[in-house]
This record gives structure tokens, sequence and C-alpha cells, in this order.
């Protein structure tokens, strides 16, 4: 049995929301998911439509090719709705939307430099041949450089009062998630101590997380240093169920290679504490999120159920 007494590893308030999809009043998390993908998924394509005709056309392949390659789109729809809950503008056209399709350019140059033979030696990636696969080693780096720039320069270019606030948290977080990685690489096979797996947690996948919630409110004129604390543990949340869901879900439900982790004997909490354990801590930091976010309100309902997808999402 695991937290809340339920074999899945969700606590029985989650997995009666989680029976017919709803998570929040009149909230259903895949829907927005779907609604978020369809509005930022333009928004990056535009990115390299924007260079056709002056960057070199294989790059820009490859650079479309790892931005439109599918994904959940979680991090912009948490950046939009932590704008909504803060009562801001989280429009096509908002700072907010700005920031979410930088911060999702982030993310995805840094899925195609894990995935390099350098680092984790991934060859599939949302169920499709990873960028150095596809294309080329030498190219995917590219790829990845190009992604970065690409995103700082997005953030900036509205020229918006907040924007400059924007790009220093992306950019501070952004140092953090690549931090997280050199951990990572680091901690294979060694027996790290639990403080040291979990600043490897904190930085390779709290940061940005953490990020996304925290420039969601400061793209609304709130603060983002009273909400980044329980978004990196959101952040934390997520990597315990990704990492629980590398040892119990299949390669085709990931979309990627399952069990690599542990072959490649990553420091992990599930590893570390065991199965049972790590579901307790996921369902811990996520009831610490839920909690930091009741003085929001019904505002803040969608991010709510974002939240709780972080934990029980089945890939």
């Amino acid at each position: 049995m695991t937290a809340g007494g339920e074999p899945g590893g969700v606590s029985r308030a989650t997995a009666a929301v989680l029976e017919d999809g709803r998570l929040g009043a009149g909230f259903t998390v895949e829907e927005n998911l779907r609604k978020v993908a369809a509005r930022v998924e333009p928004r990056l394509a535009a990115l390299v439509d924007a260079r056709a005709g002056r960057g070199p056309a294989r790059l820009l392949e490859a650079v479309r090719y790892a931005l439109l390659g599918g994904g959940k789109r979680l991090r912009p729809a948490l950046v939009l709705a932590a704008c909504e809950a803060h009562g801001g503008d989280a429009s096509d056209a908002s700072l907010a939307m700005r920031f979410a399709v930088a911060l999702e350019a982030i993310h995805t140059y840094s899925l195609v430099h894990d995935d390099l033979p350098a680092m984790d030696d991934d060859d599939l990636r949302r169920g499709r041949p990873t960028v150095h696969k596809a294309f080329d080693e030498a190219t995917a780096i590219l790829v990845g450089d190009a992604l970065q720039s690409l995103a700082f320069e997005h953030v900036l270019a509205g020229n918006e009062p907040r924007a400059g606030a924007l790009a220093l948290l992306l950019a501070t977080n952004a140092t953090l998630m690549v931090e997280g990685q050199a951990r990572d690489i680091a901690g294979e096979g060694a027996a790290l101590a639990e403080a040291e797996v979990l600043e490897l947690m904190r930085t390779k996948t709290g940061a940005l997380l953490g990020a996304a919630v925290a420039g969601g409110a400061l793209a609304a004129g709130g603060s983002a240093q009273s909400v980044y604390p329980w978004g990196v543990k959101l952040g934390l949340a997520f990597q315990i169920a990704d990492d629980l869901l590398d040892l119990t879900a299949d390669t085709r439900t990931l979309g990627k290679r399952a069990g690599k982790d542990a072959d490649a004997g990553k420091a992990t909490l599930p590893a570390l504490l065991g199965i049972p354990e790590a579901r307790r801590r996921a369902e811990g930091l996520l009831e610490e999120a839920l909690a930091a976010m009741a003085p929001l309100g019904g505002r803040a309902d969608a991010l709510r159920g974002l939240a709780r997808f972080v934990v029980a999402r089945s890939k």
C-alpha cells in the first residue's frame, strides 16, 4: 500500500477526482493541456519560421523537429494557470504567453542535450527518434544552442516592463538546471545521501517548474519570490513521479526507454528509499504545494488540477 492507502501511489482524494479525469470544479486537466498545446505550438513554430531564409535549412528543420515533437506542454500550462490564478492576462498576446513559449524552448533544448550520447544516450523521445538520431550529434548540439538563444530573444522582444525580470528568472533557473544535470552525471553509480539526491532533483527539474509558476505570477504583477518555493516542491514531486514511472511503466507508454535510469545507476529517490516511500514523498510535496495555493481561491482551480496531474500522470 502507498500514501493514502491506494495501490496506484496517489491519495484517495486525488484518486477520486482522477476517476473521470476531472481535477477541480469544471476542470479537465487533459482538455486544458490540449488547449494550451494548440495555443503554444504555433508560437513555437513561429520561432523557427522567423529564421526561414536566413538560417541553414537543415538546422532549422532540426529545431522544428525538436520543438514540435509532441509533449504535454505542462510547463506552459503552469505558466498560464499561475498567471490567471494571480489575476493576470494569459491571452495569446500576453507577456505570460511569451514567457511560456520561451520556457518551453529552454525545456526542449535541455531534452535535446540530455539525450546525446555524451549525456543520457537516449534514442527515443516522445515516441520518436531523438534529434541526434534523426539528424546527427553536431546538429543536435546546435539545436540546443539555438533554442536557448531563441528563448531569450523571444521573451525580451516585446519590450514589456517585466520582460527583463522574467528573462533573469529564466536565466537563473536554466543555470540551475544545467548544474542539476552535472550532478546527475556525477552521481551515476555513486552512493549519494538523501540530501544530495534532493539537491540534484531541486536543480535539474525543480528549478524550471518553479520558474514556470513564479514566472506566471510575475507576468501578472505578483511576487515571484512567494510562489517559487512551492513551485520547486511541485518540481520535486514531478521528478519523483518521473523516476517512479521509469521503474513501473513500459517503453511504449512512456515514449522513451523505460528502466534506463536504473540501468545507468542514476541517483533517484525511489532507488534510495524504495517505491512506497518515494510515492509518499511525492504526495506530501503535492499537498504542501496545494496548501500554499489556498489563498488564491477559485482562480487557482486550473493550477491545482495541473499540480495533481504532476503526481498522478501515467507517462
